[in-house]
């Protein structure tokens, strides 16, 4: 049968159904093939967090969105094309995230009374005609996955687990996906199962073949590698972003890498990461509680290592003590945290950015820290590095700000050159003698003499003859680093302290400006993951005609040198966060700017659609 192939320029899918129905496996396989294919993409994984709610129940329903492209991307789109539901639950979640005639294929065998009830349908969606916006395709997943299956000697149940890899089969033929790096990948995994590895490899080729010859589908759609810059691609997440980030900072310092972590949703990836690199010199601690986490990485530093932790929203509050500690220590540290929802454990496996203001100012007295914050999963790996580079050079604890939809999303990275890494063994030394007088005349060490252009202390490591001297959370005399109780040394150190942070700006390059016609009004400014929805809003207004600049902040403390020129230079500046306006309070505070904040709180990125209703508004009152 010769069946059409329409070439199309972009497309998104959903693939849904029970946290046991291999949904994530399914799209990150499906990922991974079309990484390869050289198509951009962004990912959304979508998953609840319940280990195992009941099956067939709407809370118990994950998904898992890819949007990928001949083109570059730049959020897993607002609406998808096609869904796959493997079960009524599935289908009533995810029917809100369709475009209008979207393709929906179910698994028609799921559709029993007792499922159609556990889902709250009163009536059959597929015989009720509800659906009848959209494109439906019913196929027997179950059914003919257990008839591929049936001389493998498998349980009927058993085989059933395996109608994930018919739907990725099915997908793979409809959009021409190889599928040869899956059959690789389930070969390894399911190694130590032969029979079950089988299983899935059958069932990926039945979908296919499904696909290739049943009158159902009588067109599959061909998306066109995307143009990129010449180099070695992989697909990356966030959180695998980070690890490498961490590692590469440590390799391009020439120091050991010391990790120390409490597991918690969504950082512990990191954690399982940085562990299976031992070769690098990678230590991991997995400590009893967040304050042990932080506090061993603190005193990995202490003693010639970089120290880093890694945490989400509620495990920062846990460690805000010990953070201040290193402060007061000034020792470099690096504690990344990957927001999620809240307050308190709020929402474990949804995204959130409204740890900002927790991050600068969670902790007891005048505690400066610098914050970076990544804006794609890509780009954390480069976040890292820049986080590494200040913690070093200016002895300090830096806060690096991820989140949920950065740490699990995924998208195209192109793998650096070693050599093209910035050299970070440049930017500290450790003290290697004495470097003041005593009374006496003797020679002494001075563990808060100060470095004039950066204003940090030596990094001394302890046993190194002549450089013995005291640390604890007291606070430190001038110099010395004795104890201090004096009013006059605590207002010095206090303000040296915030100089040291306030320092940094000096060095950080102009904020880059997207305004391609130099004549825009209305500026969008955005820190961490809202970069991707702000991109594509601001590409829709312009598409439609409208003139809007576009910023983006890395570096969130201390604020760029040229932020408050740059804020001058526009009527209104729009200010979109995943919070209820902590960015948008702070930029009140420090400059005389018309700010129009735009929020949400919802566990889920920005809409690109809907940043463009609410920069256009914001442009019709200019």
């Amino acid at each position: 049968m010769t069946k059409q192939v329409l070439a199309v320029p972009s497309v998104v899918i959903r693939f849904a159904g029970d946290s046991g129905d291999g949904i994530q496996l399914t799209g990150d396989r499906f990922t991974a093939e079309t990484a390869a294919f050289g198509n951009d993409l962004a990912t959304l994984p979508d998953f609840p967090a319940e280990i195992r709610a009941p099956a067939g129940t709407l809370p118990g329903v994950s998904a898992f969105q890819l949007h990928f492209a001949e083109h570059g991307i730049s959020t897993p789109g607002d609406s998808a094309d096609v869904l796959v539901a493997m079960n009524p639950a599935a289908l009533r979640a995810n029917l809100g995230q369709l475009r209008a005639a979207a393709q929906i294929i179910v698994d028609r065998d799921q559709f029993t009374p007792r499922n159609l009830t556990k889902a709250g349908y009163s009536s059959d969606p597929l015989q009720d005609g509800s659906l009848d916006a959209y494109t439906l395709r019913p196929v027997p997943l179950t059914t003919l996955t257990a008839g591929a299956l049936k001389d493998s000697g498998l349980s009927r149940k058993d085989a059933g687990r395996a109608r994930n890899m018919f739907a990725l089969g099915l997908l793979s033929w409809m959009y021409q996906r190889p599928t040869g790096n899956t059959v690789a990948h389930l070969t390894a995994k399911f190694a130590g199962r032969p029979d079950i590895m089988r299983a899935n490899i059958t069932a990926l080729h039945a979908g296919w073949n499904f696909g290739e010859t049943t009158e159902a589908f009588a067109v599959s759609y061909e998306i066109a590698p995307a143009p990129a810059p010449p180099g070695r691609y992989r697909n990356i997440t966030g959180n695998l972003a980070l690890s490498y980030g961490l590692v590469a900072g440590a390799r391009r310092a020439g120091l050991p890498l010391f990790l120390g972590s409490y597991p918690i949703t969504p950082a512990s990836d990191i954690l399982h990461e940085l562990s299976r690199h031992k070769n690098f010199g990678v230590t991991t601690f997995q400590a009893e509680d967040e304050i042990a986490a932080v506090s061993a990485a603190l005193g990995a530093s202490f003693g010639g290592s970089l120290g880093v932790t890694t945490t989400s929203g509620p495990g920062m509050a846990l460690k805000a003590e010990a953070v201040g500690l290193a402060v007061t220590l000034e020792l470099p540290l690096v504690v990344v945290d990957i927001q999620r929802g809240g307050p308190s454990t709020g929402l474990p496996t949804k995204t959130e950015q409204a740890d900002l203001l927790q991050v600068l100012y969670g902790r007891n007295g005048e505690s400066p820290v610098p914050v970076v914050a990544a804006s794609s999963p890509a780009d954390c790996f480069d976040t890292c590095l820049e986080a590494v580079r200040i913690a070093l050079k200016y002895r300090t604890p830096v806060v690096l700000l991820s989140d949920g939809y950065l740490a699990n999303g995924s998208e195209p990275w192109r793998i650096p050159r070693e050599r093209s890494l910035p050299d970070l063994a440049c930017e500290f030394s450790f003290a290697t003698g004495p470097n003041g007088t005593a009374e006496d005349g003797s020679p002494r060490f001075l563990p808060y003499l100060r470095d004039p252009d950066t204003l940090a202390r030596p990094w001394a490591v302890p046993g190194t003859p002549g450089l013995e001297h005291r640390i604890g959370g007291l606070e430190k005399a001038d110099g010395t680093g004795d104890i201090s109780y004096d009013a006059a040394n605590h207002e010095f150190m206090v303000r040296t302290r915030q100089a040291k942070v306030d320092g940094i700006a000096g060095e950080l390059p102009p904020t880059a400006v997207d305004d391609p016609d130099g004549d825009a009004r209305v500026l969008v400014l955005g820190w961490g993951s809202t970069a991707g929805p702000i991109t594509a809003a601001c590409a829709q207004v312009r598409a439609a005609g409208g003139s809007v600049a576009r910023a983006h902040l890395r570096h969130l403390n201390p604020f760029p040198s040229d932020l408050g020129e740059l804020l001058a230079a526009y009527d209104r500046v729009v200010v979109p966060e995943m919070n209820l306006g902590q960015l948008a309070l702070l930029l009140r505070g420090r400059y005389p700017v018309d700010v129009v904040s735009v929020t949400q709180v919802r566990g889920a990125p920005f809409k690109a659609a809907d940043l463009r209703t609410a920069v256009e508004k914001v442009l019709s009152d200019v």
